[in-house]
Parts: C-alpha cells; structure tokens; sequence
C-alpha cells in the first residue's frame, strides 16, 4: 500500500464526505478509494470511516487521526515548497517597511550590494518609523528596532542596536557632567517619542538597575532630529549607536555614565508566520545578517574595552512584535 496515497485519499474522503467526490478527484474508481481505506485501516488496527447507506462519518479514533493527519500534511508541504525554493534562484518583487535613520545610513548601500547579486528582484522600500502591518499592508518582510511584543511574526536578530548616553560638550560644561544615572533627573532630556514609555530611561550596572524619568522642551519621534538638538547644546540624548556614533566619533557629543549599559536593543528581519518563506525574502535576511552581524560598522570605536557580544544563532525564531 502506498501510504502517503492512503493518507491523501483519507484527508480527501473526510472534506469531501464521500468515497465517490474523492475518487473522482484522484482519478480513480470509487472501489478503488474504498479499497485503499480499508486497506490503510486494516494496516493500522482501527476503523476510521463509519460507512452508512446514506453518509459516512468518521469513528473516534478517526476525528484524532484527522486532525493529526491534516497537520502533518500541512508541514510536510511546506517544508516541500521550502527546499524546492531554495533551489530556485530568487526573484520577483519583494516588499519591505524599514526605519528611516538606519535605512538612510546603512541599509542604502547593502540593498545596492544585494542586488547586484541577485539582479532577478525588484526590491521595494518603504521607509517609516511607524510599524506597519505586514500582511494588511502587503510587505513580505520589515526591519523592526527595539524590543518586539507580542504577535503572529517570526523574527531573525541581524544585528545589535546598542544605545547610549551623550551630550554636546557645551551642554557640559554649563550643566556639568552626571555620574549616576539618578542626578539624571536635574537634567534636560530630549524625549524619543515611539517607545512604549517615552522619556523613560533605564541604566544597569552589573546587578544594579536604575530608571529615570526625563523631561525637556523637544520630544520628537526621530532620532535624527533629536541627536541635532543634543549637539547644539539643548540636552543630553539616549540613542542608538547607528545613529549617534559618527558625532560622538567626530568629538561632537560625548559619552557619559560610561559604566553603566543602557538597555540594550536589537535590529530584527521580521515576515509573517504561518508559510513557507520565499526564496527573495529568505536571501535577503540572510544577507543582512551577514553584512551586519554581532559587530556591526557602526560600533566601530565606541566600545574600545568591551568584551565582543555573545554569538546569537542564525535560526528563525517566534517572536512578540507589534504589527
């Protein structure tokens, strides 16, 4: 007996509700469908079609095998179409929603790369802060920053997004440098406003933890417009290291409370759940990953005494991430 015929046919009896509709289907006799069924019951000890002149319904024991069938099955022809993509070059059109400060810096340059090495993709961009919903929206895949909650995507860590606290030198000099994140709170803080608690800041240091509250006069919802702000003086920003780093390098800002981390984030491939990934969106995360990695570009000459990052896998994990 071929089996996985048996199991087809059986999947197929069960949503059409008779042995002829799924015969026809199959293309063969409706004997044959019946004998096939009885054959695979007869191989696995159990009856799972009650056959009645005018309708068939399934045991108990065919309800389980139902449902566990229909799963495997599922599986089966998604990892099917999975290693059959994979051996497809990739191609088509691909969607994504980005972040417009780090696409701006750095993700310009990459896509050029990865399309010169996979000229079959129309790749299509659409740089917002805000999160869109990938499957309402029409997006294979986006980069997400921060830390994700709660939903139905799956995500791939491509590289870290360290933050850090800085001011202009100016700012300094008239307020005076903090040494604890608490005397934080007698300063002028400029506010990222897309957070789940704006203005909120938390330091550690080895097993100490500290949050504090900041306030000022600007609050905006880009990074680039309050790192501008911090340079000339009008207070102290917390931002991630892509973005700040080129003015803490060129002596613009300057780093404080050095021994303590800020709550460090991450930078995420994330594309829905559910479906076997295709070939363009696959190619592309897995280029990301690799130009960026554990120690991207960016962190170049921030961290001169850290020890480098722990190794993160490359595999796909469920996540809980907004939209």
């Amino acid at each position: 007996m071929d089996r996985y015929a048996a199991l087809q046919l059986f999947l197929r009896v069960v949503e059409d509700g008779s042995f002829a509709a799924a015969a026809s289907h199959g293309g063969i006799s409706r004997a044959q469908a019946s004998k096939l069924i009885r054959a695979l019951e007869d191989d696995l000890g159990v009856r799972l079609i009650q056959r009645t002149t005018r309708k068939l319904s399934l045991t108990e024991a065919g309800t389980q095998f139902h449902v566990r069938v229909a799963e495997a099955m599922r599986a089966l022809q998604e990892a099917e179409a999975e290693a059959a993509q994979r051996q497809t070059e990739p191609r088509g059109r691909l969607r994504v929603s980005a972040p417009i400060s780090f696409s701006r810096r750095y993700l310009g340059d990459a896509v050029a790369e990865f399309l010169r090495r996979h000229p079959r993709i129309e790749l299509e961009l659409d740089l917002s802060d805000q999160r869109a919903d990938l499957v309402r929206d029409g997006f294979d895949m986006a980069i997400r920053i921060g830390h994700l909650a709660d939903s139905s995507l799956v995500a791939r860590r491509i590289a870290p997004a360290r933050l850090m606290a800085a001011a202009a030198p100016s700012y300094l000099r008239a307020h005076g440098t903090p040494t604890h994140p608490q005397q934080l709170e007698a300063h002028v803080g400029m506010v990222y406003t897309l957070t789940a608690h704006p203005g909120q800041w938390t330091f550690r240091r080895g097993d100490e933890s500290v949050t504090v509250r900041m306030h000022g006069p600007l609050r905006a919802s880009n990074g680039d417009v309050l790192t501008a702000a911090a340079q000339r003086g009008l207070g102290i920003t917390v931002q991630p290291t892509f973005i700040i780093g080129d003015a803490v390098r060129r002596g613009e800002l300057v780093p404080i409370l050095g021994e303590w981390q800020v709550q460090e984030a991450a930078i995420y491939a994330v594309y829905p759940a559910g479906r076997a990934v295709p070939a363009k969106t696959r190619a592309l995360i897995d280029f990301l990953a690799e130009r960026f990695g554990d120690n991207p570009q960016w962190d170049e000459g921030l961290f001169p005494t850290a020890a480098p990052p722990p190794a993160r896998s490359a595999r796909a994990d469920r996540i809980t991430a907004k939209g």
